[in-house]
């Protein structure tokens, strides 16, 4: 049985082709010949609606993208089994030399959403019980702050995983010691999805504050 591709992408890339492409004829001649130099990594959650490249409006070959359910960074492991996220962090660091590693989780996450309402495997392998076991732990300890919103629990518990995964960051020896001597900085970052606003961790503080921007017209 064939399947056709979908229209959607089909119509998705003619558009392309004819502009943004055309529009950027001459950076894509440019990045196929000397391959890519993106300063700034950005691990993000795979979230459709959170799509790293358009929420800071980046052009090919700016962002190096890991996308992955819950933007989770696993703690360093070299154990011989397989580790997309470190493997691409290693990718990152040791052979593109990006300077900036940011990790941005997202309002409404439902990876966040199926730790804190303990909800059923989704089959009976439960990958992505398995991969979120990685911050039950983190969501346990989030203790509610007398609001009676749970979207506003979630929203502490998605803040909590991105810090979570910033110590994570830490535990792999070559960032640790490119952090310290200061060739490279890791940032967190929190988009909310309703509001188009993106919210960013004080690493001495520990407190998050909107980043500023322009209001939407």
């Amino acid at each position: 049985m064939t399947s056709s591709f979908p229209r959607r992408l089909s119509d998705g890339y003619r558009s392309f082709r004819s502009e943004a492409f055309a529009r950027e004829r001459q950076r894509y001649d440019a990045l196929a010949a000397n391959g890519q130099n993106p300063t700034i990594m950005i691990i993000a959650c795979c979230d459709s609606r959170a799509a790293p490249e358009i929420v800071f409006d980046a052009s090919p070959g700016e962002v190096f993208v890991v996308r992955n359910v819950a933007n989770l960074v696993p703690p360093y492991a070299p154990d011989g089994n397989h580790h997309s996220t470190s493997a691409a962090l290693e990718y990152g660091v040791l052979q593109l030399h990006v300077e900036h590693i940011v990790i941005m989780g997202h309002g409404r996450c439902g990876g966040i959403s199926t730790i804190i309402n303990q909800s059923s495997p989704l089959s009976r392998g439960d990958f992505i019980g398995q991969w979120l076991k990685q911050i039950r732990d983190v969501a346990q300890f989030v203790e509610r702050d007398g609001s009676n919103s749970e979207h506003h629990h979630e929203t502490r518990v998605e803040r909590a995983n991105v810090e979570h995964s910033l110590a994570n960051l830490r535990t792999f020896p070559w960032i640790r010691h490119r952090e310290q001597r200061g060739e490279l900085n890791v940032h967190g970052a929190w988009f909310d999805i309703a509001l188009g606003e993106l919210h960013v961790l004080d690493d001495r503080s520990g407190a998050w504050s909107m980043l500023d921007g322009a209001d939407p017209a």
